[in-house]
């Protein structure tokens, strides 16, 4: 079988991974040059991505190119701590959440997916596609094309695959938020190890301190409309954020990196047919804190349901019915996190008076069931060499 990728993030380069190591024959179309450059800012995954990992053979990798944070902890505006919980994970699961930049998860899972055979091809991106002889043509970007047996979309909440499968396909609103992220010297309260989220006038505040002491921190400021990103200055959210650890975090700020708007999408009703598949944001951008690893997450079922259906078709509707409950779920959990961090005066008060109750008594209860999940990748070969870093 030959599968063609279109897309070479996170999800795309999880996904050549896990195809190629079932005996897929991949091929990656990725447009920007370097997959692993400047795109973005720090992401956490947690212990269901995580497994995911191992199930790809790369768990290892990724942790070294991280760090672990064991604990979470939720303050209200005015400074009051309202929960301490595990960062996304059960109490006792060994597996802690790691926090890298995205950047760097995504060189190690293209290096995985090099060395288990997938070809990556920069400067090429699918615009299109149709089905031809059985398989499945797509057109390129330079005017080229190429074939295969599958399409997989793994070309993100913009995705032309989208498109291809649904012409009414819903398309991206901006989502009610913008981010400013960097790092920043060392400051008190920022204990290495914890994931500190302030729920502050503005919006929202995290601050992870690095091995080291150095303050990675992100400013997620909720906004009726998407502003001029050019104008969105370091300066300009210092003064939206004069909460004590914002305030602290920002002040002793030493790098910023690109500001970012927070998009969303209307529930998308094809994710397949029998020759195209979507998978990560391109079908379910989920926030939360679980975007990179449900995508994770779809690159390992996937590779196992056409391992073990044994045919295209029947191998994509078993990964769609395998993943639409449990999407279903977190798109409600995203959405719940979503309104915590744009709340208005008055629901910010009911959320600082009911948050530390449901912490206390329910969050282990509420959330097993995404983070035990297990994927198996049957079949898949063993890693014929440590991926380390790409060269």
């Amino acid at each position: 079988m030959k599968a063609i990728v279109a897309g070479g993030g996170v999800a795309g380069a999880a996904a050549g991974l896990a195809l190629a190591r079932t005996g897929v024959r991949v091929r990656v179309y990725e447009s920007h040059e370097d997959p692993a450059g400047p795109v973005g800012s720090f992401v956490s995954l947690a212990a269901n991505g995580l497994r995911g990992l191992r199930a790809l053979g790369v768990l290892d990798a990724v942790q070294a190119a991280g760090f672990p944070v064991e604990r979470q902890r939720l303050w209200s505006g005015s400074g009051r701590l309202m929960g301490d919980v595990p960062r996304g994970r059960l109490s006792g699961d060994p597996l802690h959440s790691v926090t890298l930049m995205r950047a760097d998860l995504v060189r190690e899972l293209r290096a995985a997916a090099l060395a288990a055979g997938a070809e990556i091809v920069t400067g090429a991106r699918v615009t299109g596609a149709e089905h031809a002889g059985g398989g499945v043509r797509v057109a390129l970007a330079d005017g080229g094309a190429d074939e295969a047996d599958l399409l997989v979309g793994a070309d993100g909440i913009w995705s032309a695959t989208r498109r291809v499968l649904d012409p009414a396909a819903p398309e991206p609103a901006f989502g009610g938020q913008y981010s400013l992220a960097g790092t920043a010297d060392p400051v008190p309260g920022a204990d290495p190890g914890t994931f500190n989220m302030m729920f502050c006038r503005a919006g929202a505040f995290i601050a992870i301190a690095a091995p080291g002491g150095a303050v990675w921190w992100a400013a997620q400021v909720t906004a009726g409309r998407a502003p001029d990103l050019g104008a969105v200055a370091l300066d300009v959210v210092r003064d939206l954020f004069p909460e004590n650890m914002p305030a602290a975090v920002l002040r002793a700020a030493t790098a910023v990196h690109r500001p970012t708007l927070h998009h969303v999408l209307k529930p998308v009703r094809v994710w397949r047919d029998d020759r195209v598949v979507l998978v990560g944001d391109a079908s379910h951008p989920v926030g939360a804190g679980q975007g990179a690893s449900m995508a994770i997450e779809d690159a390992a079922v996937l590779a196992h349901a056409l391992r073990a259906r044994g045919g295209v078709a029947a191998g994509l509707a078993s990964y769609e019915a395998d993943r639409r409950e449990r999407v279903a779920s977190l798109v409600k959990m995203a959405a719940a996190n979503r309104d915590a961090k744009t709340a208005g005066p008055v629901a910010r008060r009911v959320r600082d008076a009911v948050m530390p109750v449901v912490l206390r008594l329910f969050y282990e209860r509420s959330t097993a069931w995404l983070y035990t999940r297990e994927p198996v990748l049957d079949g898949a070969a063993e890693p014929a060499v440590a991926t380390g870093r790409a060269g």
